[in-house]
């Protein structure tokens, strides 16, 4: 089980009048306040703890986790828009064998915005959650704490915390797509 990769990245957006947000996927590593990186290059996931990682480099073994991911959608500037919400994320593409892809990401009974932790490769008490493998249609990822929160001026959602936990049996070579979609309103 070397190699499990999430190496792809796609923002998806839906405004009205041609306004558009800037916004980034941010990633916080390290022992707390940690080392915040801005608009993260992908979001691999290996055997180290950091941020754009090379999984060949840091490959996950077969039985073990992949390192959380705490990451963050980052409205640098709201370009005309008045209001973000709605955000959705989820993985496309198999793991292969039984590994599963966990998060605190839910549409419901949703846990409120986490306090930034040193990200953990054992079994997460955060990320207890299948990550979904297609749009689940509603929030699943809060801002303020809340799935019906909005972002109004330049700010962040909560952390979606996401790891890969794999089984022994599990063979190397899976590469997936995460996908960050919300809606915007000029």
């Amino acid at each position: 089980m070397d190699n499990f990769k999430l190496s792809t990245m796609e923002i998806k957006t839906y405004f009205k009048d041609g306004f558009a947000a800037t916004v980034e996927i941010d990633e916080r590593n390290g022992a707390p306040a940690g080392t915040l990186t801005h608009n993260i290059t992908n979001t691999n996931m290996g055997s180290t703890e950091a941020v754009n990682l090379n999984p060949v480099t840091n490959p996950v073994i077969a039985g073990d986790n992949t390192y959380e991911k705490w990451q963050k959608i980052d409205v640098t500037a709201m370009g005309g828009s008045s209001e973000i919400d709605n955000l959705q994320v989820w993985r496309t593409g198999a793991l292969g064998g039984s590994a599963v892809h966990v998060t605190n990401a839910r549409t419901s009974s949703y846990g409120g915005a986490e306090t930034y932790a040193t990200p953990i490769v054992t079994d997460s008490t955060l990320a207890t959650q299948t990550m979904p493998s297609s749009d689940p249609a509603a929030a699943n990822l809060g801002i303020g704490g809340s799935l019906t929160g909005s972002i109004t001026s330049a700010g962040s959602s909560d952390y979606l915390i996401h790891q890969i936990q794999t089984n022994s049996a599990d063979v190397a070579g899976s590469t997936s797509t995460m996908n960050y979609q919300y809606d915007e309103t000029a």
